[in-house]
């Protein structure tokens, strides 16, 4: 396994938002995390990135421990997420937001920065060639030299999730990428996930409440409701499964 989460809890004072949470990614793996408006989902991937310290539990990734980093130590390490409220740089063009997630894995420091080396001259030079090649995942390289805000909503979250391709993950986190987005740009992020999975050698943890999307593109499902794991296993599996449906309706659900 690439990522483990070990009975994971959180809590904000008398809330508690998870309890005992675990799983694992495999690599290569598309894994769904699912559940109901506030049932924990945002809060497991802010733990994951440490911007939220778990109350108790561990997190690990290739054995280990995440616990005690910073926000940019997991980026570093290859974990990468995008967020349910667009993060892009609105002042900055198109190409650029991905350009700036390139220049985490630069190899030139301060000094070559301004002396403008040919070492720094090299890399400036593919990190413009690798982020123009990742515009192509969803037909932006036309787009490159416009004002990220300039996109639609759609592009927006395109973007984002080109923008954490650049910083080369491992492990991408998708926080929502199909809200939003009409049926045409589903389909066009269905198939982009499928091939970020494939062609970039990335393990990724969606959320999203697009049924359609997840039962499509993921091998396995976690299901939350109110901080708890209530099912896992195959897409076909959770679409019947009556703690599931319970949980989508709000009622007890009859046998399926």
């Amino acid at each position: 396994m690439i990522l483990e989460i070990d009975q994971i809890s959180k809590n904000f004072g008398g809330i508690q938002a998870l309890t005992d949470v675990s799983f694992s990614i495999e690599k290569g793996e598309v894994l769904g995390l699912i559940g109901p408006n506030g049932a924990g989902k945002t809060t497991m991937f802010n733990m994951i990135t440490a911007m939220y310290p778990p109350s108790s539990g561990k997190i690990s990734f290739h054995g280990d421990q995440l616990t005690n980093l910073k926000p940019h130590q997991i980026t570093e390490k290859g974990i990468c997420r995008t967020f349910q409220n667009i993060r892009l740089f609105p002042g900055l063009n198109v190409l650029d937001n991905v350009r700036l997630a390139g220049q985490l894995r630069g190899r030139n420091g301060l000094a070559a920065t301004l002396l403008r080396t040919s070492s720094y001259q090299h890399q400036e030079r593919e990190l413009h060639h690798k982020a123009f090649e990742l515009l192509g995942l969803f037909d932006l390289q036309h787009r490159a030299y416009e004002p990220a805000d300039s996109l639609s909503y759609g592009h927006q979250r395109h973007l984002e999730i080109v923008r954490a391709l650049a910083a080369e993950p491992k492990v991408l986190l998708l926080d929502e990428p199909a809200a939003g987005l009409n049926s045409q740009e589903k389909r066009e992020l269905a198939a982009a996930i499928r091939r970020i999975r494939d062609e970039f050698d990335v393990s990724i943890l969606l959320i999203d409440h697009d049924m359609g999307l997840v039962m499509d593109i993921c091998e396995q499902i976690i299901v939350l409701d109110h901080g708890v794991t209530i099912a896992s296993g195959p897409p076909a599996a959770m679409q019947s499964d009556p703690k599931v449906i319970a949980a989508y309706l709000g009622c007890e659900a009859e046998s399926v």
